[in-house]
């Protein structure tokens, strides 16, 4: 009754039921918003399975728990901020709570990083390796495993006063220097761009050469790859090589020793390849007549062949010679015996004869003379009939030389 009154005062009232269907309008329209900024927020609802731990880092700036700041992982968001509270050490312990579905380990990192400069942070989450175990729902990552972003005055903390100084003074200057950027910086940037056209060839020819650098490292990837299929003999290749090096490190103390003596072999070397040298100098002279010489060797072997030919025949006729011969050379030989002998007295008058005939040759061409003209006179005959006979005697050991008789 009282609803239908309601809705008789409604129809009676001028206005008013406009009034309470707008109004009835806004509440919907409030609901649903309100709807929408939650589900934006993802509230975390009681009854939903979550997973819960925490973490200790030495710092936790700009960390804000009505912000519901991110848990991410791999970039992709898994959870929330949803608590914050010093520890007794001094570290700020964070609460994260996930998403169903997502597992931390006890080897997990975290990192607090920032999203923006105005630092909106959130939380970056390595959920480590199954192999050390699962972590505990509510357990706690120590402080050795997070890290967090350094914040800006941390690092105008660390200069001292004339640090401080020395950037005041640059962003002064800066401020001056950019208050006619509007003037100045436009020729500047029309430079640039002119020199950045400049540079397309050069862009152009390094993107060549990335081209080439890339075709090499496929060719030595493909080589690469047929090599490693051989597998056998790469083994072969490994042993052989290992055996070699056991080798040559067993017999360290002679190379060693080989290695000293070879500055001395080098210079023995050098002084052989010197000798060498003059050796090789002389002999190209005969090493060129003996070139030339070769040429005119077919022409004289071909003469000796007919020599050859005609000794032949020699050689032919000569044999019946040869066989007549054989008892007259066996009768001289008791003569040839004598005939040693006799050499052998003969001796000391052979070695008179080269002082007489060093005597005897200044006189021979007076001698000469004096045959010629004297030989009508010493003649045996002449057309008149036998004239007289002369003799000449030569003495070996007479200082004169022998005389007329």
């Amino acid at each position: 009754m009282k609803f239908e009154t309601a809705v008789e005062r409604m129809k009676n009232t001028p206005g008013l039921g406009r009034d309470v269907v707008l109004l009835v309008s806004l509440l919907v329209a409030g609901v649903v918003v309100m709807t929408y900024i939650f589900g934006q927020y993802k509230v975390i609802k009681p009854w939903d399975d979550t997973y819960k731990f925490a973490a200790e880092f030495d710092e936790a700036p700009a960390i804000q728990l009505a912000s519901r700041q991110e848990v991410r992982i791999a970039g992709v968001t898994v959870g929330r901020v949803t608590d914050a509270a010093p520890t007794n050490g001094g570290n700020a312990r964070l609460t994260f709570t996930l998403d169903e579905g997502h597992e931390v380990y006890r080897n997990a990192k975290l990192v607090l990083r920032s999203k923006t400069p105005l630092n909106v942070m959130y939380v970056m989450l390595d959920p480590g390796d199954p192999s050390a175990g699962k972590l505990s729902d509510g357990g706690v990552i120590p402080v050795s495993q997070t890290q967090r972003v350094v914040q800006p005055y941390e690092l105008l903390d660390e200069l001292d006063d004339r640090a401080r100084a020395a950037l005041t003074d640059l962003v002064t200057q800066a401020d001056v220097a950019l208050a006619s950027a509007p003037t100045d910086l436009a020729p500047g940037l029309k430079a640039t761009d002119k020199a950045a056209v400049n540079f397309t060839g050069v862009v152009e020819a390094l993107q060549t050469r990335r081209a080439n650098l890339s075709h090499l490292v496929t060719s030595v990837a493909q080589i690469a790859t047929a090599a490693g299929e051989d597998d056998k003999r790469l083994d072969e290749l490994v042993i052989a090589l290992q055996d070699t090096l056991a080798v040559v490190s067993a017999r360290d103390a002679e190379l060693s020793t080989s290695l000293a003596r070879l500055p001395g072999v080098t210079s023995t070397l050098r002084n052989a390849m010197s000798d060498a040298k003059k050796l090789t100098d002389e002999l190209s002279p005969v090493l060129r007549k003996l070139h030339d010489s070769a040429e005119e060797l077919p022409g004289t072997i071909k003469d000796l062949s007919k020599t050859v030919s005609n000794a032949r025949d020699l050689v032919a006729k000569a044999g019946p010679v040869v066989r007549e011969a054989r008892p007259v050379v066996a009768d001289l030989r008791p003569l040839t015996r004598n005939l040693n002998s006799a050499l052998a007295d003969l001796s000391p008058v052979v070695a008179n004869l080269p002082q007489a005939t060093q005597r005897l040759v200044p006189w021979l061409d007076d001698l000469g003379g004096f045959v010629y003209n004297t030989s009508s006179s010493f003649s045996l005959g002449d057309v008149n009939g036998g004239l007289g006979r002369a003799n000449v005697v030569v003495k070996v050991t007479d200082p004169t030389g022998g005389g007329l008789s």
